[in-house]
């Protein structure tokens, strides 16, 4: 098995930089403190990672730390694709929202309007969720990946080899998700009101849905339509069922429970509208400062996603609060904090997160995930965090 060794760093400057010697020295050191984070993540037992960060002058430093595969070695590429996981949310939100602002569908619509008779049984009430409660995760609904994964043999490298091509329809993962009782139902007089939060990917499975019913397309083509070509994201894309991420990429591994040994999980069906995006850290930046920065959204639509609940158990953080499809939390050097998502799939971890304004932004795909092993998970994660808040602010939080 080869050794998970530093890579190096490269820098895209934007066009007439022209920076004096103390800009230079500056650029330098900030260079050299990216690096020794992504190889702070690495230390705690990531594989490979990439991570890129986007200054407000448009300047791009990418880091890339460990290798690209155990057996092979190499280096993970600084343009590597990768499954973006619940970052896909946000896409997803925005254009929900969109289609909001256009007077298509209103975020106090309930789910029973939209999608008469799929959330019922086991106690649960379409009439009493609205879109709101879907986007902000208010709904108390249950997460259908909770019974997706409620046997301990579902977590082994053997299943997952057996399913990693299997597909589940939404209709199917809401199904599961019915099977179980909510954890409350928003008031009936008021359900947009809600401010309890419980994260649940079912939330999102049916904003797809919606998305469908009320445009008559996929998902997939109004991202597409509304969000990748509008901002020239030529990397990022929906594969469907297909298993396969594009090259260049890494591998990705997975310490299941029980095991002390990583799987390469590569290949797997991940995801759909609340998980199902491929991307690139260049185009991750761009996403995030064209959606704070009010490419997407209109004002109205842009301060509704930004309007928040408390979502304490959010990245760990006892602050973050939870918009639209977005979260917020305080960063240390940003007066008003970041926004932020992140996604966390089968091998892959995604983070990032972007000034208010849209001018700073940092991205990171990091190709380990241990589901065996909760203190390195943890550690893994918070050194993602700090890498890509550093990053943003200049500070940890």
């Amino acid at each position: 098995m080869a050794s998970v060794g530093t890579i190096g760093v490269v820098t895209v400057m934007g066009a007439g930089s022209g920076a004096d010697a103390r800009g230079a020295d500056a650029d330098r050191a900030s260079r050299g403190q990216l690096q020794r984070d992504a190889d702070a993540v690495r230390d705690t037992g990531a594989t490979g990672l990439t991570a890129r960060a986007r200054d407000a002058a448009g300047r791009d430093t990418v880091v890339r730390s460990g290798v690209a595969d155990l057996d092979d070695g190499g280096r993970v590429p600084k343009d590597a694709y990768y499954r973006i996981g619940s970052d896909t949310k946000t896409f997803v939100a925005a254009v929900a929202l969109q289609l909001a602002g256009e007077g298509k569908v209103s975020l106090d619509d309930t789910v029973e309007r939209r999608l008469p008779g799929v959330v019922s049984g086991s106690g649960n009430d379409g009439t009493r969720v609205t879109l709101r409660n879907l986007l902000q995760h208010t709904s108390g609904l249950a997460d259908y990946t909770d019974a997706l994964f409620a046997d301990p043999e579902t977590l082994t490298p053997e299943h997952y080899r057996e399913n990693r091509f299997a597909v589940r329809t939404p209709a199917q993962q809401v199904a599961l998700a019915m099977e179980s009782a909510p954890g409350w139902l928003p008031d009936a007089e008021d359900p947009g009101s809600e401010t309890r939060w419980s994260y649940s990917n079912t939330n999102y499975v049916l904003i797809g849905l919606i998305i469908e019913k009320v445009t008559g397309h996929r998902w997939e083509q109004e991202v597409n339509d509304r969000i990748i070509e509008p901002l020239g994201l030529r990397h990022t894309m929906t594969l469907g069922t297909s298993p396969y991420v594009p090259r260049p990429t890494a591998t990705a591994y997975v310490q299941f429970p029980g095991r002390d040994d990583l799987t390469d999980t590569t290949l797997s069906v991940d995801g759909g509208a609340d998980g199902g995006i491929i991307s690139t850290t260049g185009d991750m930046n761009t996403f995030l400062r064209g959606l704070m920065g009010g490419r997407l959204l209109p004002p109205e639509q842009l301060a509704q996603m930004r309007t928040t609940v408390p979502a304490p158990d959010k990245a760990g953080s006892g602050e973050a609060r939870y918009g639209l499809g977005i979260a917020w939390r305080p960063v240390r050097g940003c007066p008003d904090g970041v926004w932020y998502h992140g996604g966390t799939s089968f091998g892959t971890v995604s983070e990032g997160a972007v000034t208010p304004d849209g001018k700073a932004s940092a991205a990171a795909a990091v190709f380990t995930t241990r589901y065996g092993d909760e203190k390195r998970f943890d550690e893994q994660a918070d050194a993602t965090i700090a890498l890509v808040d550093r990053a943003v602010c200049g500070g940890r939080r």
